[in-house]
């Protein structure tokens, strides 16, 4: 069946009264079936549960980045300090925005605006540079076909030198009469 996956994604903070003995058992992955044949609904509709009373590993014990997951979401209303093992990558965001929802309400507006403020600035900034880079580059070329065709002149100019005066080389090679003179000395 095509189509997208759907998750919902629940943490309890409670235990399921069916597996309660079974103190390993705190993730589940269930999907829906119909009763009378027991098919699975719909293959990408998935529920998952966590019992957070059941995950009791402490920070040193964490193998996965899911038991790193686990860990934040059950201590994170207790955690004083973010853990050093969880500062960096995701974890480094996830407790830059939970800092923010800790914000009183006009303090996180003030952040929110400021944050804006930076965005635009820098996009500013941004476009800028990225115009600046083609305005140069095309200056760049203007300018290198320029002193192209004005060394292409010289070299001409050079190999008349012995067979014409200086006011008919610079009438036809472009050049002034005084770069003219130049050459010849």
């Amino acid at each position: 069946m095509k189509g997208k996956a759907i998750y919902t994604i629940a943490i309890l903070d409670f235990v399921f009264d069916e597996d309660k003995e079974d103190k390993e058992k705190y993730f589940y992955k269930v999907k829906l079936s119909d009763v009378e044949t027991n098919k699975v609904f719909y293959d990408k509709f998935t529920f998952i549960y966590l019992e957070m009373p059941k995950f009791t590993k402490p920070l040193a014990e964490l193998n996965t980045h899911f038991e790193r997951w686990m860990y934040v979401f059950k201590n994170l209303d207790s955690l004083q300090a973010y853990p050093e093992s969880l500062t960096n990558g995701i974890f480094k965001s996830f407790f830059a925005e939970a800092e923010l929802a800790q914000l009183p309400l006009d303090k996180q507006r003030e952040y929110e605006n400021s944050l804006k403020y930076y965005r635009d600035l820098n996009n500013v900034i941004d476009t800028a540079f990225d115009d600046g880079k083609e305005l140069g580059k095309a200056q760049g070329i203007e300018l290198g076909k320029a002193e192209g065709e004005y060394n292409k002149s010289v070299e001409i100019a050079k190999n008349l030198l012995s067979l014409l005066d200086n006011e008919t080389i610079a009438a036809n090679t472009g050049l002034s009469v005084d770069i003219i003179q130049s050459l010849r000395k």
